[in-house]
């Protein structure tokens, strides 16, 4: 059995040899030491599992999986995780990298609040060169958190998933990582966990996501859009113990990317309001963070308005000094 750690990082990895080693380097050189590194090897082809192991003769921190055939990264998550033995768990994509005080400022978050579950970081979103993109700076307030949960679809917009430290008993209470999901598997266990605890975002890069064409997240297809559609169905029917089709088209469509009607707009006006009130009397979030939410909730809907509603909200801010 090998020595309890306090954190333990689940690397999955399927055909990573190009980004590999940098991506195990960059754990190996975190300022905070009590750690194992579990690396799942998914069924690799390529020369992942040489280099995993040349590492493992290194560093005995670091744990080799290795898996006969592909089973997805759901998979290979859950059979990291029921391997692991510290009391926090993360992640590190194999073609990502965390900065050197990643888990040291992610350990000391959840020790000084206990209150909260899990934590994440803002990101660094780099080319496959390393190359700056953009920066990704997530919202910091637990309410927040949730609310983007609902209205920003699967694609991470409140986490980076992968930069998240949950407390290990978040798994046992809401269960593993779902395998049937190809898309999103992260974003269903946060669903499962909405409510049962509360959740923030560190005000620094401390992650480096690698965008690059191999990802699975830069395929699309019919499976893509069914398990974004799952997962959609289930957050609302944790909250709602329904999930109505025109709730979820409207709320899809609650993006800057498009525009809605008038009576679209009031439609969705309408399940906001309702996401709002059934979050606060669930008790997921508190009373008095009712207006941080209708604030949100107000520059969403501008963002989508008609033209002309969203140059009369610009007067009006400017004039009275009024949000909506």
């Amino acid at each position: 059995m090998p020595p309890r750690a306090l954190v333990s990082i689940i690397m999955p990895v399927y055909n990573g040899e190009r980004f590999l080693a940098e991506a195990i380097d960059s754990v190996l050189a975190q300022t905070y030491t009590d750690f194992e590194l579990v690396v799942v090897d998914d069924g690799s082809r390529d020369a992942s599992a040489e280099i995993i192991r040349a590492y493992t003769k290194r560093d005995d921190r670091v744990r080799f999986f290795q898996l006969e055939h592909n089973n997805g990264e759901a998979a290979a998550r859950n059979h990291g995780v029921a391997n692991a033995n510290g009391e926090f768990i993360t992640s590190l994509d194999c073609d990502d990298l965390c900065l050197p005080e990643r888990l040291q400022k992610q350990v000391e978050y959840l020790h000084s609040n206990q209150e909260y579950g899990g934590v994440g970081t803002y990101t660094k979103v780099v080319d496959e060169n390393l190359k700056r993109l953009f920066d990704h700076r997530p919202p910091l307030s637990h309410a927040l958190i949730l609310f983007e949960q609902f209205v920003g679809g699967v694609g991470g917009v409140p986490f980076v998933h992968a930069s998240i430290m949950l407390r290990r008993e978040l798994f046992e209470i809401a269960g593993h990582y779902d395998s049937s999901l190809r898309y999103g598997p992260d974003s269903d266990l946060m669903t499962r966990l909405m409510g049962r605890t509360r959740f923030a975002n560190i005000p620094e890069c401390l992650y480096i996501y690698r965008r690059h064409g191999r990802q699975v997240t830069a395929e699309g297809g019919d499976k893509r859009r069914q398990d974004t559609i799952l997962i959609m169905s289930r957050r609302f029917e944790r909250l709602w113990g329904e999930a109505p089709k025109e709730v979820l088209d409207r709320v899809a469509k609650v993006r800057p990317s498009s525009k809605l009607s008038w009576r679209e707009r009031r439609a969705a006006k309408r399940d906001l309001i309702r996401l709002i009130d059934s979050m606060i009397a669930a008790k997921w979030v508190e009373p008095d963070e009712r207006p941080l939410l209708e604030a949100a909730m107000n520059r969403r809907l501008e963002l989508v308005s008609p033209r002309l509603w969203q140059m009369f909200c610009h007067w009006r801010r400017h004039r009275f000094g009024r949000p909506e």
